[in-house]
């Protein structure tokens, strides 16, 4: 769909929010925290926002975009090109960060990844459960809602910029694993690094994380070809060691929704009847890799020598 930004506000040091909604003013597809939407940016630009207004107002969406000159070029269109009045075509929302029942969250954010967790932040204040936020950037000013966070619940956030308070201490917030807890973290690879290694010993499920960029992966040993059996349509395909799943069965005509060709947004998500996935993906917990029924096609092999999709 394709919706017209109604507003455009500066929100920190380089972050603007847009304010997204149908030109004339429909409901628009609901969604939870935690979701994201992907923005088609045109010249094959598609990038992934998270939600981060109210799931409660059905007549816009609300998404903060941080500026990095140095990246792919997503951002900098946002920035440039998405006035008020532009329009922009849209797909989702999708949510691979819903927020888990739970009687206690800690959330740790760290810069534009404060985004997915404002509106969980309401969602667990709705539930009655207890929570706390620590959230850290580089200056107060580059840190995005920390105003308004800390002026509604001031005593469960905890603002952290870099150049006041140093770097986060999780050694500290995560010492004593809590069974109760449920831990969310999202922001820059290193944070997410750092809360996966001190959660170790926490119990199965208890961390939750969203990756802007896919995890870094230890490669020990060159990629093989591997056979691919399409159980819809029953074509037999060749995955080569140098080919992607999604690449394969795009060049064989089959059209398979994708986005950030990464394994961080899930749109290629696609299920696993036969054979054991390779994923390489920053999506699935340990328990749903276990579980070996879906795979993210643009990055994920096959650990065998066949594999059989839903496709």
């Amino acid at each position: 769909m394709t919706l017209t930004v109604t507003r455009r506000e500066v929100l920190a040091d380089a972050v603007v929010r847009l304010t997204l909604a149908l030109p004339d003013g429909r409901p628009l597809p609901a969604w939870t925290p935690g979701a994201h939407l992907d923005l088609l940016l045109g010249a094959g630009l598609e990038r992934q926002y998270s939600l981060c207004g109210d799931p409660g107002e059905t007549s816009a969406y609300q998404v903060a975009v941080l500026r990095t000159d140095d990246g792919r070029g997503g951002s900098r269109h946002v920035h440039d090109e998405l006035a008020e009045g532009a329009t922009v075509r849209v797909r989702g929302p999708r949510n691979n960060f819903e927020l888990a029942d739970a009687p206690a969250y800690l959330f740790i954010a760290g810069g534009i990844g404060i985004t997915p967790i404002v509106p969980m932040l309401a969602e667990a204040d709705r539930r009655g459960a207890d929570w706390k936020l620590v959230y850290g950037g580089r200056t107060l000013s580059s840190m995005a809602f920390a105003g308004p966070l800390a002026e509604r619940w001031p005593t469960r956030v905890q603002l952290c910029p870099q150049d006041r308070s140093g770097l986060l201490d999780l050694d500290g917030l995560l010492a004593s694993p809590s069974p109760r807890t449920a831990v969310y973290c999202c922001g820059p690879a290193p944070l997410l690094d750092a809360v996966e290694q001190r959660c170790a010993e926490w119990p199965p499920g208890a961390l939750h994380t969203e990756r802007f960029t896919p995890r870094v992966r230890e490669v020990e040993e060159p990629d093989a070809s591997f056979e691919l059996e399409l159980a819809r349509s029953g074509r037999q395909l060749t995955v080569p060691a140098d080919r992607s799943v999604l690449e394969t069965v795009e060049e064989a005509g089959i059209e398979v929704l994708s986005s950030c060709r990464e394994g961080t947004c899930g749109t290629c998500e696609t299920g696993v009847l036969d054979g054991e996935p390779e994923h390489r993906d920053s999506l699935l917990t340990p328990d749903e890799r276990a579980a070996g029924d879906v795979m993210f096609v643009c990055v994920s092999r096959c650990r065998g020598d066949r594999l059989v999709l839903d496709l």
